[in-house]
């Protein structure tokens, strides 16, 4: 017997088919992992379980009876909960009022009322959480069991968890598992979409995989292994990246920052007496929990953000108070973190290669449309860019644009590549082909600093590992020596190493 049942559901935008002919099933009791690319139709199908698309054909049955789901009302009367990435919570108010907000028939609240019944769930479904809390003071991983108490609290039988490991640090994830373990035990159905293959198969019963709209199939993640699914994914076999050699000690540091300070955009401090050091031929990558003044530190070190104090060195040199494009001549590249705003949408693949390099393409003023043409399709050879020359780089898929950003920082060949949050969003194939790239770049003696929140990513292509907790850095370890409960207590500030 099935809880959930999705029979052939068919989702189209326009001609695209997002989801044809899919087939889901869930049974109670189960953590049952949907995965696939970016694009495969995952988040498609989970919107139509929960009211907020409506699929153009197809049947959802609930206990082995068909219904008709409209909106989220219709999904949680037939026991269905959704927690998302970006919660959907009152930062101001508490725990209690946050988890009966519209879920109650009465205009006044009674609080001590709410907070009471709140308080009961919260011991029943295992956890911990004061529902007298103001939800603005909570971590991360507290607000996301407010949402999950929430669901639970409506009444849910069914789970749906997308990404739910995304913003969390390893410790908060150990505690997810062990609260989704127990609430499974009582008879939750939990359905886990993820991108992280380890997840999956530490904690999920089944999995099902889609491909390009389609069900690819459901296997026993017993039966499994994380080679396997990451083919059925895909649709090809070799995957994973690592880094090869250690080091060269004698290898001469390219980069050296010293006491850089900087303050954010309202003008609070976002980064205290920063120091750090990359050689070439390493990859230092810097670790932590979004928020710790990630974005100021590739800002400054780019040029976009002119920093209170410090210096930032390259070869000697002093970077400080230079134009971004200045930097770019010292040997800087930077891939910006958010590819859409690296590019202009209107623009085609072969203007937007150009577009950091305009000077070298123009006399008179005028553009050598030509030469800029020809420099674009060797690039698209070279990085392997699924599009024409004359694409609107808007239509382009996730990955493809940021091989296009990839294409015009990495041809120039730079001493030092800052690269922050380089595979967010990314799907599997195109997350290979990124850190490849850079573990390239690492092996042709750049200086490369990798910025991602991925811990799985910091692990797989580091060097050294810097923790960076408040605007500080409170620790730097060689990858060898750490382990993610150790980067964990360093990542929420319990734990410091002398820099």
């Amino acid at each position: 017997m099935y809880i959930v049942e999705m029979h052939k559901v068919t989702k189209f935008f326009g001609e695209l088919v997002a989801n044809d002919h899919v087939d889901f099933q869930l049974r109670k009791g189960e953590i049952h992992a949907l995965l696939g690319e970016n694009g495969a139709g995952k988040t498609t199908l989970m919107r139509i379980l929960y009211g907020l698309y409506q699929q153009t054909s197809g049947d959802i049955l609930i206990n082995g009876e068909k219904v008709i789901i409209h909106s989220p009302k219709d999904a949680i009367k037939n026991g269905i909960g959704m927690v998302t990435q970006h919660f959907a919570l009152v930062p101001p108010m508490t725990v209690a009022e946050n988890v009966v907000l519209g879920y109650t028939d009465s205009f006044l609240l009674d609080r001590t009322a709410i907070e009471k019944k709140v308080g009961e769930a919260a011991r029943q479904f295992g956890l911990d959480i004061n529902p007298k809390s103001i939800v603005r003071h909570l971590s991360v991983g507290q607000r996301q069991r407010v949402e999950i108490l929430k669901a639970l609290y409506r009444n849910a039988k069914v789970l749906i968890l997308d990404e739910p490991t995304a913003v969390l640090i390893p410790q908060e994830v150990d505690s997810l598992f062990e609260t989704l373990d127990r609430l499974r035990k009582d008879g939750l159905s939990v359905i886990f979409i993820s991108h992280k293959l380890d997840e999956v198969t530490k904690i999920t019963d089944r999995v099902t995989v889609l491909r390009d709209g389609k069900s690819i199939g459901t296997v026993n993640t017993v039966d499994i292994t994380q080679k396997k699914l990451a083919a059925m994914m895909v649709g090809r076999d070799n995957f994973g990246v690592r880094r090869q050699n250690e080091v060269n000690p004698d290898n001469k540091n390219i980069i050296e920052i010293e006491d850089l300070c900087a303050t954010d955009d309202k003008g609070l401090a976002a980064l205290k007496n920063i120091k750090l050091s990359i050689k070439s031929g390493e990859i230092l990558g810097i670790a932590g929990v979004g928020g710790n003044g990630q974005k100021e530190l590739a800002e400054t070190l780019s040029g976009v953000k002119v920093p209170t104090s410090g210096t930032i060195k390259i070869n000697g040199k002093n970077l400080v108070g230079l134009e971004p494009s200045e930097f770019s001549k010292f040997g800087m590249g930077r891939i910006p973190e958010d590819r859409h705003e690296g590019v202009v949408g209107d623009l085609t693949v072969y203007e937007n290669l150009c577009l950091e390099h305009l000077d070298e393409y123009s006399q008179k003023g005028f553009l050598n449309r030509k030469a800029i043409r020809e420099n674009a399709e060797l690039l698209i050879k070279n990085f392997q860019i699924k599009a024409k020359p004359t694409d609107k780089i808007r239509t382009l898929s996730g990955g493809n644009m940021q091989k296009v950003l990839l294409a015009r920082v990495l041809s120039r060949q730079p001493e030092v590549v800052i690269a922050p949050q380089p595979t967010r969003g990314l799907d599997v194939g195109a997350t290979d082909y990124v850190r490849q790239q850079l573990l390239e770049q690492r092996s042709r003696g750049a200086a490369v600093l990798v910025i991602s929140e991925d811990l799985d990513e910091i692990f797989a292509i580091s060097d050294r590992i810097a923790v960076i907790y408040e605007g500080e850095i409170v620790g730097i370890v060689k990858v060898q020596d750490a382990t993610p409960e150790k980067l964990g207590l360093m990542m929420s500030g319990a734990l410091r190493e002398e820099v």
